[in-house]
């Protein structure tokens, strides 16, 4: 399918399908809508819940699942904004983006860490590999219906393709695998805020807010396991 580099509304890159009139970001802005969605609503928030509850993230690092690592934007961002707590970031993707589409997104330098950049995207697969002092990466190359952790993360960042081209990915059983990957407590967010998929993740057990979106997008969605 083709693939092409396309400029978002705040200046950032992401990869278009035109053939699908897909985006692997948001065209508003790819990293508004990370951090608003991903890094504000959802790991922002899951630290000052967690600090208020006085965890010890030295004695139990924090684990984070990510539903498409994709361009590796939500993971850099992680990486930045963890305050260096140890963090877990798990990232399971069945298509690897191309060498040649990590050169050209140019997320080093629109971050300043050319390096982490680099890092993430030249480490193994299906390896827990120490990225920096305080974040593990483990990308794991499957398709998400094979997920089937249980108890296991605290955050999930649900990333994938929205349900227009890809409704498989958002039903009830996909919900149910995420609810029970999550500990008690635990977190999900999403750009997403479609009736139908705030109902399967209800339906799953899930507590569900609709929040303000990123630019472009009136709603999102966290939904939190009980």
């Amino acid at each position: 399918m083709k693939r092409e580099i396309m400029m978002t509304g705040d200046g950032s890159k992401t990869i278009h399908m035109p053939d699908l009139n897909e985006q692997y970001h948001s065209k508003h802005g790819a990293l508004q809508e990370a951090l608003h969605v991903f890094i504000q609503t959802g790991l922002e928030y899951f630290l000052d819940v967690s600090l208020s509850r006085k965890r010890n993230f030295q004695q139990e690092p924090l684990q984070i699942l990510e539903y498409g690592f994709g361009t590796g934007l939500n993971a850099m961002l992680t990486a930045q904004h963890s305050s260096k707590i140890p963090v877990v970031y798990n990232a399971v993707e069945a298509f690897p983006i191309l060498e040649e589409e990590v050169l050209s997104m140019d997320y080093g330098e629109l971050l300043k860490d050319q390096l982490l950049y680099e890092v993430m995207h030249q480490s193994d697969w299906e390896k827990h590999q120490e990225i920096t002092s305080h974040f593990t990466l483990f990308k794991k190359q499957k398709a998400f219906e094979k997920i089937a952790n249980e108890d296991e993360f605290d955050l999930i960042y649900f990333d994938a393709f929205g349900p227009r081209t890809q409704p498989e990915l958002w039903t009830e059983a996909i919900f149910n695998a995420a609810y029970k990957a999550l500990k008690s407590g635990g977190v999900l967010t999403t750009y997403c805020a479609a009736g139908q998929v705030r109902r399967n993740m209800q339906t799953a057990g899930f507590m569900v807010e609709r929040l303000p979106g990123p630019p472009g997008k009136r709603e999102m969605l966290r939904a939190t396991k009980k």
